[in-house]
């Protein structure tokens, strides 16, 4: 803001009438003098350049000590939004919302109007100014990313990131359920399965520059094991890593592993080129490179000379607002994490799309408490009640599940029990109101459902205290705080490789959360799943998803709809990782119809 401005604005808010902003003020210089802390003479020459922007109306008084009229020819609100205006086409989008948080709660309707002209400036923007013609994807979301590192990703918003970023020796397609090509352009195995050979593209570089080889590959799943990722449930049977000349990689197992396309197509080995050491910022041979990371705003450019088809959109940017988790102006292109859409119908293209996966609560056998009786977990079964929460609630929420699968929810009779059924079990359990820790993220669904689930335990005397975590909050302390945590887990397309990471992953809940006895009932229906058919596999992975659900270890909620509303200049919709648009088909039609980006 100029310094004028700035001095305006301090002015305005010392003297100016609400309501009669143009109405003339008696005051003196001495008066002025105080309030822009300088001198009578400097006051003089602030007070002409007012005048000369067309300010103010200023009159000085006759005589020493005599009262001068001034009167304000604009609003406080206009010049904030003139400046608001000039931030955001200066790409000073930190500082325009800064602006927005600064709004006394009186400016109400200051504050809608910045947030609506904030939502303007998300999405897609052509740049035609600049030489290329730069076409610019911008959103914002309501906290900042984690690490993107491929050997740590945990949470799908890192996952998206890091595929558009990173590539794997092959891609699952869910379409078909067979594998693509990726960085490998064909694979084989030995008869037994327990040799599989890839075959690498040549040419392919690193975001840095160099082409990418098999030292490369073999790089990247000894470094799993150095740094000791916890998707080494995987990769444990690997013997041996060789490599055979520049362009070929094999993999040598101690036993037959008919799965091994699902683990090497695994965002955890994403290939990471061995010459560069760890970063905060990722270097891949995908579609975007990262330009740009910190605590409020990541940006990716496209990479010009990526092996595949480049991506048309030439920058995107993803700019963090921890602070704005409620508000109604938050824009989130894909998988929002909130049901807020922008504001004034402005966005009237949209998809929707089925997410793989459920909200569900485990619980917490790590802590002491009375939902280590099982009737106690069968009563809060009743009380999460899936039919009455898309019945009372509505939302994302679609339909009962019984599974993370939604065709495996569809098969199963879901019914609605008495909460009378709920109270007899706390009865039997001997349960005489100790309090439960439930505990939930700032997502507004999960409120909603947390505040509902407490409003049915009352009734029947289950005393369920409601404990709100942050964004951020590490496994550790929801460890030590919760008794229960209502989450929400979305599966990879490839849907057989997520179940098994969900169960044996050693950072997901059911490791963290079940204790060690409970946990190895689960490890042990699972124990030979890469050496059965894919018949038996997924029968495994149910008999798992079984066991939890008899033990009322963990309660399946609803299958949710994901919403992502968009400009109607937006095209090639396509959905990828976790139902995220695959930012890399997206482009941008220009209001110019003669051109096409």
């Amino acid at each position: 803001m100029e310094l004028s401005d700035a001095h305006f604005m301090r002015l305005a808010a010392a003297l100016e009438s609400p309501g009669r902003p143009e109405e003339p003020i008696r005051v003196t210089i001495e008066q002025l003098s105080g309030l822009l802390c300088c001198t009578p003479r400097n006051v003089k020459f602030i007070l002409r350049r007012l005048e000369e922007k067309g300010l103010i109306s200023w009159k000085p008084g006759r005589g020493r000590g005599h009262a001068s009229s001034l009167s304000f020819l604009r609003s406080s609100e206009e010049i904030l939004e003139e400046h608001f205006r000039e931030l955001l086409a200066q790409g000073n989008m930190k500082e325009a919302i800064e602006l927005i948080g600064t709004l006394e709660a009186s400016s109400h309707h200051l504050r809608e109007r910045l947030w609506t002209e904030l939502n303007r400036q998300m999405g897609f923007h052509s740049e035609p100014e600049t030489p290329s013609g730069q076409d610019v994807l911008r959103m914002m979301r309501n906290r900042q990313i984690g690490r993107l590192d491929p050997a740590f990703v945990f949470t799908a918003f890192e996952a998206y990131i890091i595929g558009q970023v990173c590539d794997t020796l092959v891609s699952y397609n869910d379409a078909d359920g067979k594998f693509l090509p990726g960085l490998a352009h064909t694979w084989e195995h030995s008869e037994d399965f327990t040799r599989w050979t890839f075959y690498l593209r040549k040419g392919v570089r690193f975001h840095h520059g160099r082409t990418l080889t098999a030292s490369d590959v073999k790089y990247t799943l000894e470094r799993l094991f150095e740094v000791n990722s916890p998707s080494l449930w995987q990769y444990r049977d690997v013997a041996e890593v060789k490599t055979e000349g520049e362009y070929t990689i094999c993999f040598c197992l101690s036993r037959p592993n008919l799965f091994f396309l699902h683990l090497a197509g695994s965002l955890y080995l994403s290939i990471l080129p061995g010459d560069v050491g760890v970063s905060d910022i990722p270097v891949g041979t995908g579609p975007f490179r990262v330009a740009n990371l910190n605590e409020d705003v990541l940006t990716l450019t496209a990479f010009d000379t990526y092996y595949g088809i480049r991506p048309l959109l030439d920058r995107v940017e993803v700019w963090f607002l921890p602070d704005q988790k409620g508000s109604e102006r938050q824009y989130e292109l894909p998988g929002t994490d909130t049901d807020e859409l922008p504001p004034l119908n402005q966005y009237d293209n949209s998809i929707d799309y089925a997410a793989l996966g459920c909200r569900y609560i485990a619980f917490n056998l790590q802590r002491q408490g009375a939902h280590h009786r099982k009737e106690v977990r069968e009563a809060l079964r009743i009380l999460y009640d899936r039919t009455a929460l898309i019945r009372e609630l509505g939302g994302t929420r679609y339909t009962p599940a019984d599974s993370f699968l939604p065709w495996v929810s569809k098969e199963r009779r879901i019914e609605e029990r008495s909460l009378e059924e709920a109270a007899k079990l706390l009865r039997l359990a001997g349960y005489a109101g100790e309090p439960l820790r439930l505990s939930y993220t700032p997502k507004k669904e999960e409120g909603e459902e947390a505040e509902w689930l407490q409003r049915r335990s009352r009734l029947v005397g289950l005393n369920l205290v409601l404990h709100p975590l942050q964004f951020g909050r590490s496994a550790e302390e929801i460890m030590r705080e919760a008794d229960l945590l209502i989450s929400e887990e979305l599966l990879e397309d490839d849907w057989e490789w997520g179940m098994m990471n969900f169960y044996k992953n050693e950072r997901n809940y059911p490791h963290l959360l079940l204790g060690r006895a409970n946990s190895d009932m689960l490890d042990r229906e699972l124990e030979n799943v890469f050496q059965l058919s894919p018949c038996d596999r997924a029968a495994s992975l149910l008999r798992a998803e079984q066991l939890a659900r008899d033990n009322f270890w963990l309660l399946h909620g609803c299958h949710l709809n994901k919403r992502a509303t968009l400009s109607q200049s937006l095209l090639g919709l396509h959905t990828g990782l976790f139902g995220f648009l695959d930012i890399s088909k997206l482009w941008v039609k220009s209001a110019d119809k003669n051109r096409q980006a």
